[in-house]
């Protein structure tokens, strides 16, 4: 590392872009934001950005050794039962 890039603050990345690094399509990115089970990211105004490190700490989040390992705390972009939130103004049947 040179002294220009150690000076150089955190990179963020565009959704389409964490995707790639990610190797994950952008929608699946998006969905695991909506479903609050994907990697931190910031607003900055209306852009949805990504710190590498926040990038690379939830994959190793999901890190195994063994198939016989627990699962890893990376959850899929599906809805959980546990972060279900019933619709505003509704009873569910």
């Amino acid at each position: 590392m040179n002294a220009n890039t150690a000076a150089m603050p955190p990179r963020y990345l565009r959704t389409a872009e964490a995707a790639h690094f990610l190797s994950l399509s952008p929608r699946t990115l998006e969905k695991h934001r909506t479903y609050g089970t994907g990697p931190a990211y910031r607003k900055l105004g209306g852009r949805v950005v990504y710190a590498v490190d926040d990038l690379q700490a939830w994959v190793k989040r999901g890190a195994m050794t063994s198939t016989s390992d627990p699962h890893g705390s990376v959850l899929p972009a599906k809805p959980h039962a546990a972060r279900l939130i019933p619709y505003a103004g509704r009873e569910t049947r």
